[in-house]
């Protein structure tokens, strides 16, 4: 008698955001891509500026050359505002946006995720108003009907509440995507920000997760994954049973890019980059291995 093969789970890429070497798109970038790819990841994530679009498609054609998938992050200020009562400002924040997607595009990204449904570290003295929900969803709308031509998914982001009033919480930024009616705007779950904002990380994912399309994998202290106090298990646990696929991309920080790391009040070395992207990538296949079913 016959049997079928057992089937593998279908586990999820593994990425490595490079903002821990550098937020400026360049050719310094590729052999830091080219070590990555030896370690074993399957992708790469960098941050989207204002450089010209055959930069990125520059480093697009390098990763495809040495077998890399991508995704962005990005970020929007205060003149770019997706919630500003200025009509001018949101009109610029659609404009920015559709740049960022065209430089995704030019590199061949699938995702750009961020907090991109407001300005970074800008805030209104008030806690998040109905209208600018509103005002914001009407942009991120706009924005997935841009990014769907592109086959992009739009991943908005929640950051904790020191840097963001919007979207704190999964509960939150839920809401937002929802209103956002658009299939090409989702959402993403950064554990390090929810390690501040969220009561439990399983109630928190299974919140989210209708509309997950993104995880960042970052530790309390945005070094190794790992070390810190992280509930890794729960988090870990909760995505293999809801079956999530997506990318699971570590996002650590470090002091090598000092404009970035000021713009972010990141003060001191938590651990080499290396160190986090070896012993983190290594983390992760353990994690995932221990949960797959």
């Amino acid at each position: 008698m016959s049997t079928l093969p057992l089937t593998q789970p279908s586990l999820s890429p593994v990425g490595f955001n490079v903002l821990a070497w550098s937020a400026v798109m360049s050719e310094k970038l590729n052999p830091i891509a080219d070590r990555l790819k030896k370690i074993g990841y399957d992708g790469v994530e960098c941050f989207i500026d204002n450089q010209g679009v055959d930069t990125y498609r520059q480093f697009g054609a390098h990763l495809r050359q040495v077998g890399l998938q991508s995704t962005c992050v990005m970020v929007v200020g205060p003149d770019e505002n997706p919630v500003s009562e200025s009509a001018k400002i949101r009109e610029q924040a659609l404009i920015y946006l559709k740049g960022a997607i065209d430089r995704a595009h030019a590199m061949d990204a699938s995702v750009i995720c961020g907090p991109f449904h407001s300005a970074f570290a800008t805030f209104s003295r008030r806690e998040p108003q109905q209208d600018e929900y509103a005002r914001s969803a009407e942009v991120l709308h706009a924005a997935g009907e841009y990014a769907k031509q592109a086959n992009i998914v739009l991943a908005p982001e929640a950051l904790n509440r020191f840097e963001c009033y919007l979207c704190n919480t999964m509960d939150q930024l839920l809401d937002l995507v929802r209103r956002a009616d658009h299939p090409n705007v989702r959402a993403m779950f950064d554990t390090h920000h929810a390690n501040i904002e969220e009561k439990r990380f399983p109630e928190a994912i299974h919140t989210i997760f209708p509309v997950l399309s993104h995880v960042h994998i970052s530790e309390n202290d945005r070094g190794t994954p790992g070390d810190g106090h992280i509930p890794w298990d729960d988090t870990f646990r909760t995505l293999a049973e809801l079956k999530y696929n997506g990318w699971m991309t570590i996002e650590a920080f470090t002091r090598n890019d000092v404009d970035f790391a000021n713009s972010i009040n990141v003060w001191r070395e938590y651990n080499d980059p290396w160190d986090v992207a070896e012993n983190g990538f290594t983390f992760i296949k353990k994690m995932q291995a221990q949960y797959a079913s």
